[in-house]
């Protein structure tokens, strides 16, 4: 049996802006029971500043994934996307879209930047935790992930 000590959190890093999605994501990891840091931004420019450790992010964990919103103020997900996957040291980063918008043109266009996964928001609280836990699942039960 594993104990806390001998297992290191989850980093996620969510890249939000609408405050009850951000409540939303961190009730439904408590729910989810996965032992992790989640660190919270809401626009596209400190999504950056955090991932490339500059100003008060210098102390900043790299995340193990990253759930990125689409629609986000002063640069939107998809050129956080952009420019997270034509990154040397960033591109590896697995990104789960996490989105309401269910728009086939974002979609392809996600994928067509490499996002690893788009998934839509469900509007009702118990179908976002089963989503969560899934993207839990997936990513860090099943999934084999490089080491930075």
């Amino acid at each position: 049996m594993h104990t806390l000590s001998n297992i290191r959190p989850v980093e996620i890093l969510l890249v939000e802006d609408n405050p009850g999605d951000v409540r939303l994501t961190q009730e439904a990891l408590e729910e989810s029971k996965l032992y992790n840091n989640l660190t919270v931004v809401t626009d596209g420019v400190e999504a950056m500043r955090c991932l490339r450790k500059e100003g008060k992010y210098a102390d900043a964990t790299r995340p193990d994934i990253i759930l990125l919103d689409l629609n986000l103020p002063k640069k939107d997900g998809r050129e956080v996307l952009a420019e997270i996957k034509t990154d040397e040291k960033l591109k590896l980063i697995p990104i789960v879209i996490l989105t309401t918008s269910s728009n086939e043109e974002d979609i392809l266009k996600s994928y067509g930047l490499h996002a690893n996964c788009y998934v839509t928001k469900p509007v009702d609280f118990d179908e976002f935790i089963k989503i969560v836990q899934a993207v839990h699942n997936f990513w860090f039960s099943i999934v084999k992930l490089p080491a930075e």
